[in-house]
């Protein structure tokens, strides 16, 4: 039996774009040494939006949309990787996917509480 409320659907969204989010920064920190490589990013915040509208609408998610990051400094091989704005994004999406999890949790402890009650 599968248990799935609306929240926490939309928690299990946020945790896939947390996922995508420090995927994304890994890929950039592994390219560190690439010439000519361009970071890449993602805007969680209007991801989210789009992920919850889909949800409304009961559509399936989508791929998150991954754009280059403008206005980093470029070494002279092109590459615009920075090793302390990765490190920075990726202890934020951890945060994030650390934060989804607690909320995930606290989603079922109130379903299995409301499942319980009708015992007492």
């Amino acid at each position: 039996m599968q248990v799935e409320t609306q929240l926490s659907g939309q928690i299990a969204r946020y945790l896939d774009l947390a996922t995508s989010e420090a995927k994304l920064t890994t890929a950039n920190m592994a390219n560190i040494d690439t010439p000519g490589y361009r970071t890449v990013g993602m805007d969680f915040a209007a991801e989210m939006r789009e992920a919850m509208a889909g949800i409304e609408q009961g559509k399936a998610a989508r791929p998150v949309h991954v754009t280059a990051v403008n206005g980093l400094v470029a070494r002279p091989d092109g590459n615009n990787v920075s090793m302390d704005r990765e490190g920075l994004k990726l202890a934020e999406a951890q945060l994030k996917f650390k934060t989804g999890v607690t909320l995930l949790r606290q989603e079922y402890q109130r379903v299995m509480d409301a499942i319980h009650a009708d015992g007492k």
